[in-house]
């Protein structure tokens, strides 16, 4: 048996010790493990140290290191997404539908753990920590391969969460981090169909379509998220520029960053300058359109490519378009179903663009930064998804279960009187 079927088996093991576990149970379990990560913090920010000193000697661009990268405060809202996962309602058990039959029969619809979760993901190692939660929390065991950039961060923060575990009388194998880095293994991962339930890529397109394109197991995904602001005809400028601001700006290596400006006719004359002004002030490099490029002097021509690109960087393509109709067109073709944002003033174009788009999350005059777990109330999220599986959107608690049904009868039979 090979090393890698022998951990997941240990793993499917554990995962029913987890199963067992009562609300408060697990609830302190988490608690316990986000004490341990603040406790270890000099060691594990140790090691996130070496994985930097690493990516910079072989050149990591400025996104992948800002995922990458550790330091205090975000150790910090580590542990902090952890007791937000405890303090979240259980899924576990929970009846989501009751009914008595004629025959008087009860059928129940109660949700009930996957099983084991399998995590492939690359320099995050916030991962580690936000999948075990959510995973455990949920009754599940996670197998976490993480990426070769991240190794000793993911090892040094497995190493605290294993030990809670283990204070606990749990398995650690409820938690089994992959060390083998090599692409065999994780091939070989994929395939154990009968032990991993479910497995769930995090990081660059070319990672998850690799997994989509091998696995033999089912498979939760996004492939890039090309998130869209859509300015109407009329709408409160000031709002605009500041949801601009916040979803380029913040974060611009996060999925949910913004990655195309779509401008109405009618207000791109006032409200395309002082936002290529703002986004400048900051670093922006512009890519626009003609239309668009007229007003901001220094943009640099769009083109096809830039319009389904995902830049993860200061780096934003800007369209001017003639009608709502128009821009939903431009999404429907380059979008990537993750989040689109309108800004308007007008309740009916709203609505439009909310019932004309498949987008995992659409926005009305709001930050496509809240498309994420812990903005939209599922505290740590394990991942979007964009694929139409069992979950779509942003992944919590209740996306790591399943509905069973659960019969209840008094000697009641089919066939026999």
């Amino acid at each position: 048996m090979s090393d890698i079927k022998s951990l997941a088996l240990a793993c499917r093991d554990a995962a029913q010790a987890v199963a067992q576990l009562s609300t408060e149970a697990k609830n302190a379990l988490l608690q316990a493990m986000a004490q341990a990560l603040l406790d270890d913090a000099d060691a594990i920010l140790a090691a996130n140290a070496r994985d930097i000193a690493a990516a910079e000697t072989k050149g990591i661009g400025s996104a992948m290191a800002d995922r990458l990268r550790l330091d205090p405060q975000r150790l910090g809202g580590i542990a902090d997404a952890l007791r937000e996962v405890a303090s979240l309602p259980d899924p576990v058990g929970l009846v989501t539908r009751r009914e008595t039959r004629p025959n008087r029969i009860v059928v129940e619809r109660v949700r009930v753990p996957l099983g084991v979760i399998a995590m492939i993901y690359e320099a995050r190692p916030n991962v580690t920590a936000d999948a075990a939660a959510l995973c455990l929390k949920a009754g599940n065991g996670v197998i976490l391969r993480g990426g070769s950039e991240a190794i000793h961060s993911n090892t040094a923060i497995a190493a605290s969460l294993k030990r809670a575990l283990r204070e606990a009388g749990l398995p650690e194998a409820a938690l089994t981090l992959v060390e083998d880095l090599r692409r065999e293994t994780i091939l070989e991962l994929l395939q154990l169909t009968d032990i991993v339930d479910l497995a769930i890529p995090r990081g660059g397109e070319g990672l998850i379509r690799f997994v989509a394109e091998h696995a033999r197991v089912p498979v939760i995904k996004h492939y890039k998220g090309v998130c869209h602001q859509y300015v109407d005809a009329g709408a409160d400028e000031v709002l605009a520029l500041r949801l601009l601001v916040d979803g380029k700006v913040s974060r611009p290596s996060a999925c949910n960053s913004l990655e195309t400006l779509l401008v109405h006719r009618d207000i791109a004359d006032g409200f395309l300058p002082k936002a290529a002004q703002a986004l400048r002030e900051r670093g922006v490099e512009i890519r626009a359109d003609e239309r668009a490029a007229a007003l901001v002097a220094d943009a640099k021509p769009a083109t096809e490519d830039d319009y389904a690109a995902e830049f993860l960087d200061l780096i934003i393509a800007v369209r001017v378009v003639d009608s709502l109709d128009e821009a939903i067109d431009h999404i429907r073709r380059y979008g990537s179903d993750h989040t689109e944002v309108i800004v308007t003033r007008d309740d009916a174009h709203a609505r439009k663009f909310v019932e004309s788009l498949r987008s995992a999350v659409v926005m009305v005059n709001a930050s496509s930064r809240f498309s994420d777990g812990g903005e939209l109330g599922l505290g740590a999220e394990i991942g979007i998804s964009t694929t139409r599986l069992h979950s779509y959107g942003p992944m919590g608690l209740e996306a790591l279960t399943v509905e069973r049904f659960v019969v209840r009868g008094e000697g009641q039979t089919r066939n026999i009187p």
